[in-house]
């Protein structure tokens, strides 16, 4: 297992994707200074506060499908996590959250109009760094951008009336979720100079991946022990936020599972009733459901890789597949 998680990376591959990655945080970290003291504290903020780093990981290894050490590969995979993490600021404001990748959230410390803020100063921070890339890249952008915000509406606004709930749920996690990593991806094959076939290739795995990733997060916090995922099991009971599970128990017409139906129509305060819905889903049939999609998902992403040339680049793609299933037993 490599130290970024995904098994079976060669150990030249692993040593160069290192190498860019702190070059990654270096940029990452010099680019959002400013002048004014606050606002380069609180850009700092999340950070500081780490996190897996999968967008600019993705951007490294697709960029060893043509040349990895062009102009525009670091400066691309900044691009993707400031974006990621300007998202997260706004998020975490709509969502009214207390804490972020394990410290006090922006808008808790600061207030909502502060955190609002430095997530507009990080994208001014991204159109800053995307100026240099060339007006391709300015255009990519964009339609990323386009596509997180109406994600974001989507999910705010629910299903529409008539409208299958899980295929607006898919639908919202491809936009929100999927469209930067599947950006990240093709970033990285761009800048590297790969051909026109290799960067199809690897947008369209991108957002095969982005989702498998959201629906892998879906079934952790049902079947995660708390400590060992990193993320407190249950916690989108907390928050009444619907995922692939839960989603899949609201269609079944089975009158046993009306109780459980109820009590997942809205956020669950108690902690008493949180455990006890924890058990009843780990026992549901549908999380096998679940994680038959999110394999279906998955196998799709596998398949997208197949014109992709036989190196370790390769390799490290269809590892990552794996990972993603990995993360959700």
């Amino acid at each position: 297992m490599s130290v970024f998680g995904i098994p079976n990376v060669s150990p030249a591959l692993e040593q160069d994707l290192a190498d860019g990655l702190v070059k990654v945080e270096e940029l990452l970290n010099s680019h959002i200074k400013g002048s004014y003291p606050l606002v380069e504290e609180t850009s700092h903020h999340l950070v500081a506060a780490g996190g897996k780093r999968l967008r600019p990981l993705l951007t490294l290894i697709s960029s060893h499908l043509g040349d990895s050490s062009r102009y525009g590969v670091i400066e691309a995979a900044v691009v993707c996590e400031l974006t990621h993490l300007a998202t997260l600021y706004h998020d975490d404001v709509m969502d009214e959250a207390l804490l972020r990748r394990g410290v006090e959230s922006a808008n808790s410390r600061w207030g909502n109009t502060v955190a609002i803020l430095t997530g507009d100063y990080l994208f001014a921070k991204v159109s800053n760094l995307l100026a240099d890339l060339g007006p391709e890249a300015v255009r990519l952008q964009a339609r990323t951008f386009e596509r997180l915000v109406i994600g974001q509406i989507m999910e705010t606004q629910g299903p529409a009336a008539g409208q299958d709930p899980l295929a607006h749920y898919l639908q919202v996690v491809a936009d929100k979720t999927a469209s930067l990593i599947s950006t990240s991806a093709r970033f990285g094959a761009l800048l590297a100079g790969a051909s026109a076939q290799i960067v199809e290739t690897v947008t369209t795995f991108g957002e095969e991946i982005g989702i498998a990733f959201q629906l892998a997060d879906d079934v952790i916090d049902i079947v995660s022990e708390s400590g060992l995922s990193g993320k407190t099991p249950g916690t989108d009971l907390r928050e009444g936020v619907p995922t692939l599970v839960t989603l899949n128990v609201m269609k079944s017409t089975n009158p046993a599972d009306r109780e459980l139906q109820a009590l997942l129509q809205a956020p669950i305060e108690s902690e008493t009733v949180v455990a006890e819905v924890l058990v009843a889903l780990r026992a549901h049939p549908a999380l096998d459901e679940s994680r038959v999609q999110l394999l279906q998902v998955a196998q799709k992403a596998r398949l997208a890789l197949g014109p992709l040339p036989i190196c370790d680049a390769t390799a490290a793609l269809f590892s990552l597949c794996e990972t993603v299933i990995d993360r959700s037993h």
